[in-house]
């Protein structure tokens, strides 16, 4: 059985137990060993198996109900109260860890590794369809697509079927599904996997046309630029014929100097966009007609400098999630969380990008506060925290009639928010706030002193990270599962705050979903959603991060063990969806930069501000329309990587969260704190 993705991330489960359980692993008689019942698992893709962790301590204790915390691949496996449920064939491994405070650093963890070997259940259907048109007249091609289904309707991926023809006189099919008519008449074509056949009849006509001509198109443009082409095809009369099948491609002349170049650019159907400079020549075929149309295409040229020009270092704690804000006095000001902080968040005035100021702290009680956010209006801000004493998170209120100084409104820890809390949305009347990531609550803060629930949306068989609110409708982030957009207000599909409802959904390729980001593009009014990876490991990739048995990420470097304070090795991009039809949303391009992992997105201007961990925080040019990869185009207007002597890990840049404000561009970096800049106008207009 072939391994299946085994760097796509991990989730996690943090099982509860009662104070006199938990009262063993510490003092005299600690827990020293894990083990798993069962041991081991064996599973098919859509089976539920219950995992109970037992420990022991050092005199042979048996503890029923340790607290560990229990990692898998993500797109693999759900775990949720101890029960796995399978996800995707392959052989993996369940790590169980013991969680402990108080031990001393370098401490080896208590854990037990669970091996799970996943199968898929039997193909019970194959159903073939056309990829690219039903209609075939002799001498072209079109090509099928062949989908296996389990008997639960699910569908397997990564599938190779093997193809035939029934009557190879008039229609053959090569490995790939592309069908070509020789002659008219009825070809049955059949794919077979795994045993199981799927067939679909076809009927090849005649073929009419005597003139192909496409249209549209240009004769310059830059790299980056979608292009759009059509084609027209007549017939002997000059009528014009539709339907005919037209196969699309392109070919290129390199400019002088470029040896060995990727490859330059991609079609899907008539559209064309170029990664690289040079003089191109689209090519339409239909039968034995052909069309050409040539045009130069030169680099996109958008590269801006970046000036700093403020840092608010903080390196006693790993910084987090920020808000930019103009308080109800005019001045500005930062709010920050922070990781491993003792429940501490952070107030800055940032008035004045090249001095930013600390004003002030909140302490609540949390091991760590998450996220910041705050209102439209600056009337309130939410922050979120996990790791609280009692057990109870939930989501803090903040009011900020004095900006400089905020004071806690209110706690809300019912309503299943009694879970760590990673993320909040506010509006100006609502609060969207994560449930343990299990669903989002929504609350009523038209008094902000007295929250109160109106509605939640748990979509079903699903764990999320991040939500976000745009005219009336919650998109949110969904790991495995992808984008879910919601109703919560816009009303055509009947949502309200009080009664969400389901709009659509949309799985993407690495099953990673940690964060989205909605916007309507000022250059040509798509809607588009931003959707981002988060995938904390390299594993089976040929850079796979500092390596093993050096400590973590997560803890600054310690001279006497010499371990942790090492960089982070991540990966994952930035998915492109046109949400032009809500109930048909479509994937058409991604951000990817080699090496690096994604984290939180803005978008504005037509730019997209993207924190992209180790790889710095990054603008990118998206104007115009959007297609194929934006790194290889030449869109990429400026990079900063926040080396800091000084960090909380020195010189190990891990960008977090982004957001322009005011023509600044302010970040944070969770090794070193808040950061401002700018871009540098350009001194010649951009061609």
């Amino acid at each position: 059985m072939t391994r299946h993705a085994p760097f796509l991330g991990f989730l996690l489960l943090t099982m509860a137990l009662p104070a006199a359980e938990a009262a063993a692993q510490v003092g005299d008689d600690p827990i020293v060993r894990l083990e798993a019942e069962p041991p081991e698992l064996a599973m098919g893709v859509g089976d539920e198996v219950v995992v109970a962790v037992l420990g022991y301590t050092k005199s042979g204790a048996r503890v029923q109900a340790p607290p560990i915390r229990l990692v898998g691949p993500r797109a693999a496996v759900r775990v949720r109260d101890g029960t796995v449920t399978a996800l995707a064939a392959g052989e993996f491994t369940l790590i169980a860890t013991l969680i402990r405070d108080d031990v001393p650093p370098g401490t080896e963890p208590v854990i037990v590794r669970v091996p799970v070997s996943i199968g898929w259940p039997p193909v019970a259907r194959v159903a073939v369809s056309p990829a690219t048109g039903d209609r075939l007249l002799a001498g072209t091609t079109i090509r099928l697509r062949a989908r296996a289904e389990h008997a639960d309707g699910s569908i397997r991926p990564g599938t190779e079927p093997a193809w035939r023809s029934g009557s190879p006189d008039i229609a053959t099919v090569d490995r790939f599904g592309r069908v070509t008519a020789h002659a008219p008449g009825t070809a049955t074509i059949t794919a077979t996997i795994d045993g199981v056949d799927g067939a679909l009849t076809l009927t090849a006509g005649p073929f009419a046309a005597t003139t192909l001509t496409i249209t549209g198109g240009v004769s310059r443009a830059r790299t980056g630029d979608v292009i759009e082409f059509g084609a027209e095809v007549r017939g002997p009369g000059g009528e014009l014929l539709t339907g005919v099948p037209v196969e699309w491609s392109h070919a290129w002349e390199e400019p002088e100097g470029i040896i060995a170049p990727p490859a330059p650019a991609q079609m899907q159907g008539g559209r064309f966009v170029a990664d690289v400079p040079g003089i191109y020549t689209v090519i339409a075929d239909a039968g034995p007609l052909t069309a050409r149309t040539s045009f130069r295409v030169t680099q996109r040229d958008v590269i801006q400098q970046i000036e700093i020009h403020g840092h608010g270092r903080e390196q006693r704690v790993r910084t987090t999630d920020f808000w930019v804000f103009e308080g109800m006095d005019g001045r500005d000001y930062a709010l920050t969380g922070a990781k491993r902080s003792d429940g501490y968040g952070f107030v800055w005035d940032v008035t004045e990008p090249a001095n930013i100021v600390k004003t002030d702290s909140i302490q609540v009680d949390a091991r760590s506060v998450n996220d910041m956010k705050v209102s439209p209006d600056a009337r309130y801000a939410t922050m979120t925290r996990e790791g609280a004493s009692d057990r109870r998170n939930g989501v803090v209120i903040l009011d900020l009639a004095d900006p400089a100084h905020p004071k806690i409104a209110s706690e809300v820890t019912d309503y299943g928010l009694t879970g760590g809390v990673h993320n909040a949305f506010p509006t100006n009347e609502h609060v969207f706030a994560l449930a343990g990531g299990d669903k989002y609550v929504i609350l009523d803060v038209s008094d902000i002193y007295n929250p109160r629930y109106v509605g939640e949306y748990n979509h079903p068989d699903s764990r999320l990270h991040d939500v976000w609110v745009l005219d009336g409708l919650a998109y949110s982030a969904e790991w495995e599962n992808g984008l879910v957009v919601v109703d919560v207000g816009d009303g055509r599909w009947g949502g309200s705050p009080e009664n969400p409802v389901f709009v659509s959904s949309l799985p993407v390729p690495t099953g990673g979903t940690h964060a989205v980001f909605p916007y309507i593009s000022q250059s040509t009014g798509k809607h588009y959603v931003f959707v981002g990876d988060e995938i904390m490991s390299r594993r089976g990739l040929a850079w796979e991060g500092p390596g093993q048995g050096r400590g973590s990420y997560q803890l600054p470097y310690d001279p006497e063990t010499g371990m942790n304070g090492i960089p982070l090795a991540t990966q994952g991009y930035i998915q492109i969806i046109d949400f032009s039809d809500p109930e048909s949303p479509e994937m058409v391009a991604r951000y990817e930069v080699p090496e690096y992992g994604t984290h939180n997105i803005w978008v504005e201007d037509d730019v997209l501000y993207q924190a992209y961990y180790e790889g710095g925080v990054r603008m990118v040019d998206v104007s115009g329309e959007l297609m194929g990869n934006l790194y290889t185009q030449g869109r990429e207007i400026a990079v900063f990587k926040a080396y800091d002597p000084i960090g909380y890990v020195p010189n190990s840049p891990m960008a977090w969260s982004v957001m322009p404000f005011k023509g600044r561009i302010f970040f944070s970096d969770t090794n070193s704190g808040l950061w401002s800049a700018r871009l540098v106008p350009r001194s010649r207009p951009i061609s």
